[in-house]
């Protein structure tokens, strides 16, 4: 069994079914606005990724970009990990977080294409300036060209390929690159190569949706039963072959918002699924008890952790006693360094950490959230957990053990509420104390109805650093 369909299959056999949704999205001005300092509308959307739709969806990035400079981007930016990669304007595709290659895809683009043909060619053209050497790809030669000259050269070179016997199709993008590949290849070949991959493992995902902003993105919105989105800030010359081709297709829109919140925008528009990210909601308390789910907990709780520690929330003593209700009073958590420490202290060491990022640039996201049901109400989740701190970046791998559980408010629960009261914050033992305890049980209610049993972290990717006190949860 090759290593492809090793990787394939794992991904498939994560679903129960067909994907209820997948999204193939373009990297650069799409998902990622780089004109978006703080990466906001990114983070809205991995909030809503993994909180609603990671464990029954599949996320797919289609981008011009080589492997090399796609993981550039995913060490510069806060992207998710995606189930499947198109890479190379449609030349290659990636499977899984290890990135293992279709080879069977490209063995099929080398029909009729020869790539130092096109160099001898190309070589022609002085109005052609070589992409970086990254961006050569085994079926893509790339340049920059002037758009002033970009339709000539197109022609004129498109007609001397096929007279040297080649069958190529050359894509022009972005308004200045000008990539040669093979006519079989290019975003749209490579998602319809993958729709029928899908059709014959019979899990064909019960909804596409395809999210652009340039020239090369156009082919995949031909593509027959997708969704598709422009974003507000697609390209002329995406918006003047969509007005060419088809403006009459009511499964494709031009969002009013930028890039990754125009996907959002998208996946409301048609109704795919919820399309409110977690980071859109300033009372978790108003989240509606349908919409809950193990990774709407992780999810949650990373934003309440970022948004105490910037004091984008009120400091609340009734916000910390819900975060020891939903604690398990006897769980551990382990730190990456190998403390071991119970968590009911790590909520102590939470409330002293008030506003200690307040004014600065500080962001909390997680990534791969998967989950097992391992008891008839316990989960075994994992995720990686990032921390932007300023200019440093840190991840873990992390796993929780959840209770799904309602949590038993009672005698015991009290009784710990008790013990945090006089043994934590030297409350005066009175007789009273035990009412006051059953006061504020009454007062808090458990969100969701998860506990969390035992946490379990380690680093991930070269992360961590001396002062081990900086990384908290």
């Amino acid at each position: 069994m090759s290593a492809e369909f090793e990787v394939f299959k794992t991904i498939m056999d994560r679903l129960t079914g067909s994907a209820s949704l997948m999204v193939v999205s373009d990297l650069d001005f799409t998902m990622v606005d780089h004109d978006d300092e703080h990466n906001l509308s990114l983070l809205r959307f991995n909030a809503l990724w993994e909180a609603y739709y990671r464990h029954d969806s599949l996320l797919v990035f289609s981008s011009a970009r080589s492997p090399t400079l796609y993981k550039q981007l995913h060490n510069e930016k806060p992207l998710l990990t995606p189930d499947i990669t198109i890479m190379s304007l449609g030349t290659e595709i990636a499977y899984g977080d290890s990135m293992v290659r279709d080879d069977f895809w490209e063995q099929y683009l080398n029909h009729k294409w020869d790539r130092d043909i096109v160099l001898e060619e190309t070589v022609k053209f002085p109005q052609l300036t070589p992409q970086q050497e990254t961006e050569q790809r085994p079926h893509k030669v790339s340049f920059f060209v002037e758009k002033f000259n970009a339709f000539e050269v197109m022609k004129a070179l498109s007609e001397r390929l096929e007279k040297r016997g080649l069958d190529i199709k050359i894509i022009y993008g972005s308004e200045v690159a000008l990539d040669i590949v093979p006519k079989g290849a290019g975003k749209g070949q490579a998602l319809a190569y993958l729709l029928k991959k899908f059709k014959i493992d019979g899990r064909v995902p019960l909804n596409t949706l395809v999210c652009g902003d340039s020239g090369n993105d156009a082919e995949v919105f031909t593509i027959p039963e997708v969704y598709g989105v422009m974003v507000s800030n697609a390209l002329e010359e995406l918006l003047q072959w969509h007005a060419d081709n088809v403006k009459n297709n009511p499964r494709i829109i031009h969002a009013t918002e930028r890039c990754a919140a125009g996907i959002i925008q998208a996946i409301g528009n048609f109704g795919l699924g919820p399309n409110v990210s977690l980071r859109d909601i300033s009372d978790f308390q108003k989240c509606k008890a349908e919409n809950f789910s193990v990774g709407h907990e992780v999810v949650k709780f990373y934003l309440l952790y970022e948004r105490w520690r910037r004091a984008d929330i009120e400091k609340s003593e009734h916000y910390m006693q819900s975060l020891r209700l939903v604690f398990n009073p006897l769980g551990i958590f382990v730190h990456p360094s190998g403390i071991e420490r119970p968590l009911h202290q790590c909520i102590d060491v939470i409330e002293s950490l008030y506003g200690s990022k307040q004014g600065k640039q500080y962001q909390v996201w997680v990534d791969r959230v998967a989950s097992a049901q391992i008891g008839s109400d316990t989960w075994l989740v994992k995720f990686d957990k990032w921390e932007l701190s300023g200019e440093e970046r840190q991840c873990c791998l992390t796993t929780v053990l959840l209770s799904s559980k309602v949590f038993n408010i009672s005698l015991k629960c009290r009784f710990f509420i008790v013990y945090d009261l006089i043994m934590v914050r030297n409350i005066p033992e009175s007789g009273d104390l035990f009412c006051t305890a059953s006061l504020v049980v009454g007062q808090t209610t458990v969100p969701d109805g998860f506990t969390w049993m035992h946490v379990h972290q380690t680093w991930l990717g070269g992360s961590g650093s001396e002062d081990q006190t900086t990384w908290v949860f």
